[in-house]
């Protein structure tokens, strides 16, 4: 049975949420403050984590960065209607998606679908990829560069896992942002190119190799002969 954490300061959401996901089957466990939610998520051993933004204790915002420092399970965040600047930040933190209140149970219980098979897939088949020193093994959520570890968050692993996937193919960006983030920004960002400078910055700069190959007004490619 999949496990689902529900950490939201509004009681009656946050009741009415769990109600709804015991009844589709998964197993539930709510917090509704802050330190107390991120205290369940550290323990883990959940499938996905509800991630409400305005928490009394700790906000959501810094849940998540906790989180993604140790771990990679998925969250979506609850977010304010005109909270924009608030999504941006959850998802460039790596958030895996976000529905704003008050939102249809119907559409959350479809996000959390999507979001859990494409888990599942990325766990029942994944190569160990191989391309210019770096080892990359997806079900370890381990990265090495001729050997040596690399240290990576969530998002960095799925950036440059998509990349060595399609080696000598040039990524645009666009397609970047629905491979990894798995939605389209709505609007201009530089997300993309800020989460290649991390990588340059962990694995470029740290070896003294260059990884990542800009092609100007296109996107990103990892070239081997």
């Amino acid at each position: 049975m999949q496990k689902i954490l529900i950490v939201e300061d509004e009681e009656k959401i946050a009741r009415f949420v769990e109600l709804e996901l015991k009844h589709e089957g998964y197993a539930v466990e709510k917090a509704v403050d802050g330190r107390t939610g991120l205290s369940l998520a550290e323990k883990g051993g959940y499938d996905l984590i509800l991630l409400d933004i305005m928490l009394p204790g700790i906000n959501g915002i810094e849940i998540l960065r906790r989180i993604r420092k140790e771990s990679d399970v998925p969250v979506i965040l609850l977010t304010a209607r005109d909270a924009v600047m608030d999504k941006v930040m959850g998802l460039d933190m790596g958030a895996d998606d976000y529905i704003t209140k008050p939102f249809a149970i119907e559409e959350l219980l479809a996000r959390i679908r999507v979001i859990l098979r494409k888990k599942q897939t990325l766990q029942t088949a994944q190569p160990v990829l191989h391309c210019l020193g770096l080892t990359l093994d997806a079900s370890r959520f381990k990265v090495t560069y001729n050997g040596i570890p690399v240290e990576l968050t969530a998002k960095e692993f799925s950036l440059l896992q998509s990349l060595m996937q399609n080696k000598n193919i040039v990524m645009s960006r666009d397609a970047l942002l629905e491979t990894v983030w798995g939605y389209e920004y709505a609007g201009e960002t530089n997300v993309v190119d800020v989460y290649v400078r991390y990588l340059r910055q962990k694995i470029d700069e740290k070896f003294n190799t260059k990884i990542i190959t800009t092609v100007r007004g296109v996107g990103y490619v990892i070239k081997e002969e």
